[in-house]
């Protein structure tokens, strides 16, 4: 298993320095490599769309402030922390499930764009996507929280995509429930958390959002909703819901990933596993041990 990261200082560079009409192809080159993440896609995406769809800052954004995150990102080892973190989270799944399938990775980290005030301020400077066998990608302003929870971030990403991985779980996308995702969210926090301490929790949840009971209960009562359509709403919240045109539900941002852990951590309490070992445990598996613990009832369709 290799991990494998992106040149994607030096890409971005060449964004910034590309005419306004050179600049969507200079956006395609940075993405190219991950392009084999949409396997699924007919022909494939337009990976400039690709790059704005990830929050991935825009033609119009300042040069000065670009540049001067991409050198932030570098003063921080950026690149090299993640690959390292990578590195110790594959010998520690592998440990924990020897005859598991880890695939090798490419890892793409681009800057945010530091005007979208919905990535800035409601998801804090952090989107990543971890779900699709081999890729991870990673879009971040380098803020002091989201630059001390790099290790985090991509051990968080780099759990879902060994579950996600042949061997482990399918996810339908008609099919999938909400409760394989909010599951899935709680297990990669705590994987992180095991390795890298309070680090390892999903930065743009609240203390009060994890502690909630109001809001653990009303992400239970969303568990058995199918279909990927309605997951921003039950697992991100109202925020991301309403950026997406899905219908809210009354979630603040982060609620599934704040009841996941404490779906997840009742389980392996229970279990005295720990969630590196859990990587590929069916979420109806999780679910049966835990809510009955928790006052939830199991979900039903």
């Amino acid at each position: 298993m290799t991990v494998t990261m992106i040149d994607s200082p030096a890409r971005m560079r060449a964004m910034v320095s590309s005419s306004p009409e050179d600049w969507q192809d200079a956006a395609r080159r940075l993405w190219q490599p991950m392009a084999g993440m949409y396997f699924f896609i007919p022909g494939g995406p337009d990976l400039a769309a690709v790059h704005t769809q990830n929050f991935g800052f825009g033609p119009d954004a300042a040069n000065d402030e670009i540049l001067g995150a991409i050198d932030d990102l570098e003063r921080a080892d950026a690149w090299g922390r993640i690959e390292r973190a990578l590195d110790m989270g594959l010998r520690e799944l592998a440990s924990a499930n020897p005859t598991l399938t880890v695939p090798d990775l490419k890892v793409l980290l681009v800057l945010g764009d530091p005007t979208n005030r919905h990535f800035m301020d409601e998801i804090r400077g952090l989107s990543a996507f971890g779900g699709i066998s081999g890729y991870i990608a990673i879009t971040v302003w380098p803020t002091k929280e989201v630059l001390d929870r790099l290790e985090g971030i991509a051990l968080h990403e780099l759990h879902h995509n060994v579950r996600y991985s042949p061997g482990g779980v399918v996810w339908e996308p008609q099919t999938v429930t909400v409760g394989e995702h909010v599951v899935a969210e709680g297990l990669a926090d705590l994987f992180a958390v095991g390795l890298v301490g309070e680090q390892g929790f999903t930065h743009f949840v609240s203390q009060e959002t994890r502690t909630s009971n109001a809001v653990l209960h009303r992400v239970g009562e969303g568990l058995a909703v199918t279909g990927m359509q309605d997951f921003a709403a039950w697992v991100l919240g109202d925020a991301s819901a309403r950026l997406f045109g899905a219908t809210p539900v009354g979630l603040p941002t982060g609620a599934g990933y704040a009841a996941g852990a404490r779906i997840v951590t009742a389980y392996l309490d229970a279990t005295g596993q720990p969630a590196a070992a859990a990587v590929t445990t069916p979420a109806e598996e999780i679910l049966a041990v835990s809510l009955s613990q928790l006052g939830l009832g199991m979900p039903t369709r």
